[in-house]
């Protein structure tokens, strides 16, 4: 079952607080004027029950059978006596009209009046107000039932109920009508954002929703759609960008593994061929291999899987680890490599394995720019709260146009020469990417035929003995450069 819109029910709920709101006044107003219309009634009962204490005044004789025929002569020929009973302090009946001769006339038994009671009775189908009361006059005590009509009160009454009656539906009617409207108009934008959404895919991320001045929670939601949609179409441009470069990349050794197995195997070879061929194929294949393990990394850590193992880590024997691992690779490429490590200590938060790696993947970059007889050098600096670990090379250098671009994913400055030297460009993305990570960066300088320097900058941290915790928590949540 569909559910009623966002507009229907609002108009709903508008129905209901409205026709509540029309109840609640309804009722108070009939409440109030009822109350005020009895007042005004009872009022004239008031006036009429003091003219009968003036006449119990005066008119004090010494026997009941004078006074009834006082009152007799008296209210008998009077408007004000067709509703009227009295009864002397021992209960017999002083005067009673002929009206109420025929009507029970008792609200309460006599013994029991002690103040005042007033209430609405209908005799012969027509409202008459009464009011049922004790006098005490000059010592004496009388119990007086006294009523009046109320025909025009209740037939303001009436009319005032009617009139609610009738008009309440049609206030409703126009008030729902009027909330529907208000509803609509409210929730227009809202459409206009749906229309426009529906027709965004992947074809033309580049649209947008209509953005809004109407200062409000819509347009709030308007931006932060907009804003949404700026991020995903980014996301997708990568992916797509990955994606396209990804196989490229694959094709090309691939197609050379292809090539060489066909060209050994189109006639027979000696031993020394085959072995020359499948040399070929196996260098391509571990470079095949590189470039899978290294968009495998860059996927994992785009999907937030690439866990972080971090601890307090001395970069000084990290540093010593790395030199002596790569001064055999130096001294085959006839290259000139030294590090100034320092004595003082130098504690960062870090994956030791991936920190590793950067330092790595800087140094590989160095020997493979820079001709025999160059010289590269790794240092650690102290930048104050930051560590800085600086790769220096005499090698070919970069252009400055580069030097931008040259984290981004699959870009090489000179492409030929990086197939040539076994680069995917993703190495700087990934070192980029653990560098931020540890909450760092890589910067560098370069002049072209003059080599280059890349810093890494970590936050430094106090020793692990003077047992301080870094005031952020790393995560691998950062997203991949």
């Amino acid at each position: 079952m569909r559910k009623p819109s966002i507009g229907f029910r609002l108009t709903l709920w508008y129905l209901a607080v409205f026709a509540l709101g029309e109840l609640v006044f309804g009722l108070g107003m009939w409440v109030f004027l009822r109350a005020n219309i009895y007042d005004m009634v009872d009022d004239d009962l008031e006036n009429q029950t003091d003219d009968l204490k003036s006449f119990l005044a005066a008119h004090q004789p010494d026997t009941i059978g004078k006074l009834q025929d006082a009152f007799a002569e008296i209210y008998a020929s009077e408007h004000a006596g067709d509703c009227l009973v009295i009864y002397s302090q021992g209960g017999e009946t002083i005067y009673r009209s002929k009206f109420l001769q025929a009507h029970a006339s008792a609200l309460l038994p006599r013994d029991q009046v002690s103040i005042p009671l007033s209430a609405t009775r209908w005799l012969d189908h027509r409202p008459f107000r009464f009011v049922f009361e004790k006098l005490d006059i000059d010592g004496r005590s009388y119990v007086v039932e006294m009523g009046i009509p109320a025909d025009d009160a209740f037939e303001t009454l009436h009319q005032f109920r009617s009139y609610l009656l009738m008009f309440a539906p049609l206030l409703l009617l126009v008030a729902g009508g009027v909330g529907y409207w208000m509803s609509r108009r409210a929730l227009s934008p809202v459409d206009a954002l749906v229309s426009t959404a529906r027709e965004i895919r992947g074809s033309n991320l580049g649209s947008r929703v209509k953005k809004l001045d109407t200062g409000d929670e819509l347009q709030r939601l308007s931006d932060t759609l907009n804003e949404m949609l700026d991020r995903i179409e980014s996301a997708f441009q990568r992916v797509t960008q990955f994606t396209a470069d990804a196989s490229h990349e694959l094709r090309t050794p691939v197609a050379l593994i292809r090539t060489e197995a066909e060209v050994a195997l189109r006639r027979s070879r000696g031993e020394a061929e085959y072995q020359e061929a499948i040399r070929h194929i196996l260098i391509e294949a571990e470079r095949t291999t590189t470039l899978i393990e290294q968009l495998l990394a860059l996927a994992r850590a785009d999907a937030g899987r690439e866990s972080l193992n971090v601890q307090a880590v001395d970069l000084r024997p990290t540093l010593q680890g790395v030199v002596d691992a790569w001064q055999q690779l130096a001294s085959i490429r006839t290259l000139h490599f030294s590090a100034n490590i320092g004595d003082q200590e130098s504690f960062v938060m870090a994956d030791e394995a991936l920190l590793r790696r950067v330092i790595a993947i800087l140094l590989d970059n160095a020997f493979k720019y820079t001709p025999a007889p160059g010289k590269v050098t790794l240092s650690l600096e102290n930048g104050g709260e930051m560590a800085i670990v600086a790769v220096q090379d005499s090698g070919v250098g970069i252009a400055p146009e580069d030097q931008s671009k040259i984290f981004e994913r699959f870009y090489r400055v000179d492409k030929a020469r990086s197939r040539a030297q076994g680069g995917t460009g993703l190495g700087l993305s990934i070192a980029q990417w653990i560098a931020t990570q540890h909450g760092g960066s890589i910067t560098v300088e370069s002049r072209p035929g003059e080599g280059s320097t890349f810093r890494l900058q970590l936050p430094k941290i106090a020793s692990p003995e003077r047992k301080l915790v870094p005031s952020e928590p790393y995560s691998n949540s950062r997203p991949v450069p």
